[in-house]
């Protein structure tokens, strides 16, 4: 009880003191006459109160009576409100390199390997050695072909699930999670080979992968105050910043058992086929991890294991 006492009075007075430094701030600083509409704001809190479920209906009608352009204030961090295509399209043909990169926030720091990620990594050279790995050498129209496959695979497994489903007897059928799960699998299917999803799936690996993706993909989505109020961050009382730890952790260790699993199934594979070239290349380099390792192995100062294991991460985040 003294603990939660004390700690509700720390908030409290970092609170107040972070209200002082914004109103000298905000007083200090000159208004500039071509800033986008904005509603009234709340000191402090800006327009988060403003904030309310469904979000996109929300933003919709501040849309529609403040224009397709407005400005929000979320604590500290500004942020753009644009709903119509030209606007979109002066903003990311006309202005995409001023609005490529993102605001640095902590699921960014602590989840996505200290905003390294495709996603999160700030505008230059390495975001483009990013891009040109994701679209030329993963995600090309032969690299699809090549895992055509699977596709197929997995589709007919799905539609074999539920024509069993229908002959039992008469039922409802939430196509939703399954439909899910038929997307999960062919990306990880063509990341490391392997069906993470589904009832048949019982391995404990894909278990503890599938366990921590939640964990990750629920710190992603969840409200973090310190997010907008920077000034708090070492307050951490929400205690995010520490689950965020946690989970990284656990999901970095998972990430490069699947580096290190591949890298010896690489070896063997060279070593069973070395009287074969041909052989041993198409066995190399059947998944999407096995042709970043190849490539590794030409570009090691750029396809770094954490650079791997950060677009294997995307990947998978995405799907979530």
């Amino acid at each position: 009880m003294e603990v939660t006492t004390l700690s509700n009075i720390i908030l409290c007075i970092s609170i107040f003191l972070f209200a002082l430094v914004f109103k000298s701030i905000v007083q200090k600083r000159p208004t500039s006459g071509n800033l986008p509409p904005s509603p009234p704001a709340l000191p402090i809190i800006g327009h988060l109160h403003l904030l309310k479920e469904p979000f996109h209906r929300t933003l919709h009608q501040l849309s529609q009576k403040y224009g397709p352009i407005l400005l929000l204030q979320f604590g500290t961090r500004k942020v753009l409100i644009v709903s119509s295509a030209s606007a979109a399209e002066e903003c990311f043909t006309k202005n995409d390199i001023i609005f490529a990169n993102r605001p640095q926030m902590l699921a960014g720091k602590h989840l996505n390997y200290n905003y390294s990620t495709i996603g999160l990594a700030p505008y230059g050279d390495y975001w483009r050695n990013l891009k040109r790995l994701t679209t030329v050498e993963l995600f090309s129209t032969s690299r699809l072909a090549m895992f055509a496959s699977i596709r197929q695979d997995e589709l007919q497994l799905l539609l074999k699930e539920l024509f069993l489903a229908s002959t039992r007897k008469p039922a409802k059928v939430e196509l939703s999670s399954k439909l899910m799960d038929l997307v999960f699998n062919i990306i990880l299917r063509m990341i490391a080979g392997k069906r993470y999803y589904g009832k048949d799936v019982v391995d404990e690996k894909a278990m503890e992968f599938r366990d921590i993706m939640k964990e990750a993909t629920e710190l992603h989505g969840s409200t973090n105050l310190n997010d907008f109020f920077p000034v708090l961050q070492w307050v951490d009382f929400q205690g995010v910043e520490r689950k965020m730890k946690g989970t990284m952790k656990k999901l970095d260790k998972f990430l490069q058992f699947l580096l290190e699993e591949h890298r010896e199934m690489r070896a063997d594979s060279t070593h069973q086929s070395s009287g074969s070239s041909d052989a041993s290349n198409k066995a190399t380099k059947t998944t999407l991890i096995d042709v970043m390792l190849s490539l590794q192995q030409t570009e090691p100062e750029f396809y770094t294991d954490e650079t791997i294991k950060g677009t294997i991460l995307v990947r998978s985040m995405n799907l979530e």
